[in-house]
């Protein structure tokens, strides 16, 4: 082929693009127009719909996720949204469509729409929503795995619906209890429930030890060497860390701090006074002011507000005058960091009286309760320096 031919070509081709480029500005032209000419006619603005033939619009279609504290199976008043739950949407013949974390309030969503091209579901048939339940968690609402039948409905929003939406799904994770005893001591655990004793335990020297929880579980008392104390178990995994003969008294009064009180907005470095604690490197924050903050909401077990370490750095709470360290719920603010090691060292005066390691998850608080008589400094940090996460502190004094 000539080079006369090759330029023939190639401007015959910028004369269709020349022209294509031309339809399209008229068309669009044309279409801001009748807009224009609709938005300045009066009898236009609240005018009663005739045309229900046509679904143009783009809709979330949601799964929710919660977190059954109570593990009863059914979304109550004591139960919170879960977020960075994994769920997948596959077709009626098995085949993967998409997949979606839920958000900070619980709910992974997928758009829905006739029209959009890129919207997740666009076909009428069967669906499954299958929500991935974490390793160690069960769902007590049994139905992580749901199918939804979609219909053609003209005129509706997304011009696609389902006879229903999918049930709230709750996760729990099996409760555990983990603790170590030093070289020289020995005792008895108990596990109660309403009173009447479940198991026992021997808690040989200088031996961690960890096992599961009875869903019926609601106290375990430890007896012997030294060692004794009792502990209400809250819904999550619990850690006494090393199992100290400064045990705070049954009968020491005890509170709870829980960041409200804090502020009434989004965030504050907490100061110094607040609860009668002197406070370094820790913050208050209330869970949703982040987008996509995992940990900042699974985390927060009571009120709108947590504590964290501030850009994950060692945090501190100290007083002068000695206090009592009952117990604090402990998660990391990330999915990114799920596994990431904490070290809670306890002081009284200069004499190192507790240093414990545990495990931080996401997706549910570690209740840590080393149940400490007497402590003036406890300092938190993580191993990798992401954010620990800090909610319902219960000190004594």
């Amino acid at each position: 082929m000539s080079n006369l031919a090759l330029v023939g070509l190639l401007v015959a081709a910028l004369a269709i693009i020349a022209a294509a480029v031309a339809v399209i500005w008229l068309l669009r032209r044309r279409h801001l127009s009748r807009r224009a000419l609709r938005r300045a006619n009066p009898a236009n603005d609240y005018a009663v719909r005739t045309d229900w033939s046509r679904s143009t619009g783009t809709v979330n279609y949601s799964s929710f996720v919660y977190f059954d504290v109570d593990r009863d199976g059914s979304y109550g008043v004591a139960d919170r949204p879960m977020a960075g739950i994994m769920v997948r949407l596959f077709d009626g013949q098995g085949g993967f469509v998409a997949s979606s974390r839920t958000n900070n309030a619980g709910y992974a969503n997928f758009t829905m729409s006739t029209s959009a091209v890129k919207a997740a579901l666009r076909l009428p048939g069967a669906h499954r929503f299958s929500v991935s339940v974490p390793p160690g968690w069960r769902s007590p609402s049994a139905n992580d795995t749901q199918s939804m039948q979609f219909e053609l409905a003209p005129g509706s929003p997304a011009g696609l619906v389902s006879r229903d939406l999918p049930r709230p799904v709750g996760l729990a994770p099996v409760r555990t209890l983990a603790g170590r005893i030093a070289a020289a001591d020995s005792a008895t655990l108990s596990v109660m429930a309403n009173g009447q004793m479940l198991e026992r335990h021997t808690l040989a020297p200088a031996l961690a030890f960890r096992f599961e929880l009875a869903g019926e579980a609601d106290m375990v008392v430890i007896s012997g060497g030294g060692l004794d104390r009792r502990l209400a178990l809250s819904p999550y995994p619990t850690d006494l860390g090393q199992l100290s003969p400064r045990a705070l008294a049954d009968e020491a009064v005890a509170r709870t701090i829980g960041f409200d009180d804090v502020t009434g907005r989004g965030f504050r470095k907490i100061p110094c006074g607040h609860a009668g604690l002197d406070w370094r490197n820790l913050n208050a924050m209330a869970k949703d002011h982040t987008k996509d903050s995992e940990g900042y909401v699974n985390g927060n077990v009571s009120g709108d507000h947590v504590a964290y370490t501030s850009s994950g750095y060692p945090a501190e709470f100290s007083r002068e005058t000695p206090f009592g360290f009952h117990s604090v719920l402990l998660s990391v603010a990330w999915l990114k960091a799920e596994g990431e090691t904490a070290l809670i060292e306890s002081w009284l005066g200069d004499q190192l009286v507790a240093s414990d390691e545990v495990v931080l998850s996401a997706l549910t608080p570690l209740h840590y309760a080393p149940m400490l008589g007497e402590v003036t400094r406890v300092r938190l940090s993580t191993k990798h320096t992401w954010q620990m996460v800090v909610d319902d502190l219960v000190l004594a004094g």
